[in-house]
């Protein structure tokens, strides 16, 4: 095996997502722009920071540097979150599948993340005579999946979904929080389709992120068309360059969507469309992408059956909605200060005894709020005045307050986050109406009508 190199220059920039050796400075996506709060405010606003103190997630140097771990509430935000872009996907037309996280070298020796990304790969297994490593990268898996069955033009376009696990060996230099980290949980899919359908797919791929970063409340900083730039590092095949980057201007030119190129930027194997955001600090990073590969459909040998009886290449569109899950969470935590909207959010309904004399009603209303699948928990009068209780739960989505007069009648006083006070109900019509905010994963609290 060759002696794996280390590159000695490597920027400090914890957001950056290209793999190592692949950042090449000012140029790059986690650029740093004008911060647009004062040192100490960004400091606030950190996610590092504000993770910790809302007990989301925190590191151990027993688990190791770029290894975070994830708290109940934390979790809580990933799982929603995981689930929301599952259905998104489900609505758009992708089938999910489960691939191992390990595979052998020959497998990326195909693909080519072997020779493009070694520096970025753990170092391979031993095991049985056969090396076995750690993915950088799901795509050679998917197209594994999609060779492994006969397939005609009647089946395509294939979308292929996975929330899977993948691994990069960062240098602890650059590790930061959520945003740069060495296990991956990324938001990932692979679309097989003919060369007459792939402007359609990336089209849908563009709008299924602008459909997520609504519901998620987050706004993109810019679009770029990210484009090859000169070196050894990429696949060296001009004519594939060019069919992929006419489709990806194509669709932006036709979706009229305002974009900058960025020379340097694209995958070795082909260009990308790059959804980029900003930081607390105002450094830029990438979250979504939509990337149309010619170059590992040939690598694979992948074909289908087309209406002529003759065997055709299929193309490979990769697309990431929310990008990775540990990306996500950390600019949600940024963008919303701990205040989740509330499909999001970790504990969407408080209950609130005035007193232990009402503590029996709230204990029915958290059981009965779980039970129809909210996340409720009890604010025991035990914890200190109710007006301290409140203050407490101030991220909290929903509050129900069941004072003497609310239990006689079964009722509850509700409170929302933003200050607004709907006032007393019957308990079964708060939960129903917060049910259908939450289902519905609405921007607004409150019905308007409610």
């Amino acid at each position: 095996m060759p002696r794996r190199r280390r590159r000695e220059s490597r920027r400090a920039d914890t957001c950056c997502p290209k793999p190592r050796g692949e950042c090449p400075g000012a140029s790059c996506c986690a650029v740093a722009r004008p911060s647009p709060r004062r040192p100490e405010e960004t400091a606030v606003h950190d996610h590092r920071k504000l993770g910790r103190e809302l007990d989301l997630f925190d590191t151990d140097p027993l688990i190791g540097a770029g290894l975070p771990y994830w708290l109940p509430d934390g979790a809580a935000v990933r799982h929603a979150l995981e689930e929301y872009v599952r259905e998104a996907e489900r609505r758009a037309g992708y089938r999910h599948v489960y691939s191992p996280v390990l595979g052998k070298r020959e497998l990326y020796e195909i693909s080519g993340h072997w020779a493009h990304y070694a520096d970025d790969m753990f170092p391979p297994m031993e095991l049985g005579g056969e090396q076995l490593v750690l993915r950088p990268s799901l795509c050679p898996h998917h197209a594994v999946l999609f060779r492994s069955r006969p397939r005609s033009y009647r089946d395509l376009p294939l979308r292929m979904a996975e929330l899977g696990g993948m691994y990069r060996s960062e240098l602890s230099g650059v590790l930061g929080g959520l945003t740069r980290v060495r296990a991956i949980q990324l938001n990932d899919a692979h679309v097989f389709c003919r060369p007459d359908q792939v402007a359609d797919e990336v089209r849908g791929a563009l709008a299924l992120i602008r459909e997520a970063y609504a519901a998620l409340g987050i706004e993109a900083s810019r679009y770029r068309l990210s484009l090859p730039g000169e070196g050894g590092k990429y696949v060296a095949d001009p004519a594939l360059w060019q069919r992929a980057n006419a489709v990806l201007t194509e669709v932006l030119e036709d979706a009229r969507v305002a974009y900058e190129v960025g020379s340097g930027e694209a995958a070795f194997y082909g260009p990308k469309i790059d959804v980029q955001i900003a930081d607390a600090a105002g450094r830029e990073a990438t979250l979504s992408t939509v990337q149309v590969d010619f170059h590992q459909p040939e690598r694979f040998d992948l074909g289908y059956t087309g209406a002529d009886g003759a065997r055709h290449r299929p193309v490979m569109v990769h697309r990431a909605v929310i990008g990775s899950v540990e990306r996500a969470v950390a600019h949600l935590i940024e963008v919303h200060q701990g205040a989740f909207p509330a499909w999001l959010a970790p504990v969407q309904l408080l209950v609130l005894p005035v007193s232990d004399g009402q503590r029996p009603q709230a204990e029915a209303l958290v059981r009965e709020a779980v039970g129809q699948g909210l996340r409720a928990e009890l604010a025991d009068p035990a914890a200190g005045t109710l007006g301290a209780r409140v203050r407490a739960g101030r991220l909290v989505p929903y509050q129900a307050v069941i004072g003497p007069a609310e239990a006689a009648d079964g009722q509850v006083s509700l409170r929302l986050r933003d200050g607004r006070r709907p006032g007393a109900r019957p308990a079964a019509e708060a939960l129903r109406l917060i049910g259908d905010q939450v289902a519905a994963r609405s921007a607004e609290l409150w019905p308007a009508a409610g």
